[in-house]
């Protein structure tokens, strides 16, 4: 995701330099919006079938279900990752989102997304790109990741048993950056179906980058 040299004893925020602005990116696409904007949602499109709001919570939500549930054991042997409510955030009863009840204002949920984003940026300044590329997990693989796995060059192998795919910690990091911008996708055709004009200028990275990817609009 990089055009500079790398090497094995790069840090691995030099490998990913992207995620430093990801944050002002989402930020300044939904700030000023009104509740009646943010909770927009329509049966018409499936990617209208999660609100803005419900997005940016899937967004900050992602984040430590990867690092913390998934990796933790790797990443924070001590515990230490910061994140103080892993319940509420990344393990909640709302459908890969966090503790509506909880997490509901916008002010709010962009405070959890910003400390979710900075936890992957402590990730990666921590750890160099040997590191990155010499930890796997298992993980579950969807229908879905037939078409995701494209947009990865390296680091994720998929197998006939739905259950033993393996993703690299490289891997799991593009994986986080590129949901994030496709997320940012969906808000941004949100808000173009509101009549409302979008902010960022939007990298043609990731999920929805892809060949056959739904990128319809309103």
């Amino acid at each position: 995701m990089t055009n500079q040299p790398i090497s094995e004893d790069s840090s691995g925020a030099d490998l990913f330099p992207e995620y430093s602005m990801l944050y002002a990116l989402i930020a300044s696409e939904v700030r000023g919006l009104t509740d009646e904007q943010l909770d927009f949602r329509s049966d018409r499109w499936g990617w209208a079938d999660w609100s803005i709001r419900v997005q940016l919570s899937h967004m900050a939500s992602l984040i430590p279900r990867w690092l913390v549930l998934r990796w933790g054991d790797t990443l924070f042997p001590d515990g230490h990752h910061g994140v103080d409510d892993v319940q509420g955030i990344a393990n909640s009863d709302f459908d890969r989102r966090m503790d509506d009840n909880k997490y509901h204002d916008l002010t709010i949920i962009l405070s959890k997304l910003e400390m979710a984003i900075n936890l992957a940026r402590r990730v990666l300044s921590e750890r160099n790109v040997g590191f990155l590329r010499a930890q796997s997990v298992i993980q579950d693989q969807s229908p879905q990741w037939e078409l995701m796995n494209k947009a990865h060059p390296t680091g994720i192998t998929l197998t006939d048993d739905p259950g033993k795919a393996t993703m690299l910690l490289e891997a799991t990091m593009r994986h986080i950056y590129f949901e994030e911008v496709t997320h940012l996708f969906n808000i941004q055709r949100l808000k173009r179906a509101q009549g409302l004009s979008t902010v960022s200028d939007l990298p043609r990275v990731g999920y929805w980058a892809i060949d056959g990817w739904d990128t319809s609009e309103a």
